[in-house]
């Protein structure tokens, strides 16, 4: 007989989308959403997430960013909504390796920015890091569909 682990392990290639309006102040002088505030659209969409996993922040686990980057391909302008898409590329002991992009609700399959991060689980308590919990790696194979 062969046993099975019963926590479900989420599978790389699965994706997460999550939609947002750009805001009219998230544009700079040259009238185009400025280049930092689209990693804090790869957050929001990172904390919806860990939300939607059923990992609420804050909390005594949490998910520390480890790396983050962009690629700036066209400017995005106010009014629009967008999609940032994770897809997830490696589950670890303690991390993950994510994907990014956004695109234009309007504009589906036209990327705006790529982008990767890899962010690890870490005890609140001794600031170190900590493997996924099986309840975890459940949340995260329920929304990485």
């Amino acid at each position: 007989m062969q046993l099975t682990d019963p926590s479900p392990v989420p599978a790389t290639g699965g994706a997460f989308r999550y939609a947002m309006p750009i805001r009219w102040g998230d544009q700079d002088a040259q009238n185009h959403v400025n280049n930092t505030l689209y990693f804090r659209y790869f957050e929001e969409a990172r904390v919806q997430l860990f939300h939607r996993a059923g990992i609420y922040l804050p909390s005594t686990r949490a998910g520390s960013l480890a790396h983050a980057s962009c690629d700036f391909l066209k400017p995005l302008t106010y009014p629009a909504t967008i999609v940032v898409t994770q897809v997830l590329t490696r589950v670890g002991r303690s991390s993950m390796a994510v994907d990014t992009r956004i695109e234009r609700d309007d504009e589906p399959g036209v990327a705006y920015a790529t982008g990767k991060y890899v962010v690890v689980g870490v005890d609140m308590q001794t600031g170190k890091s900590s493997p996924w919990t099986a309840a975890e790696l459940a949340g995260f194979a329920k929304v990485f569909l």
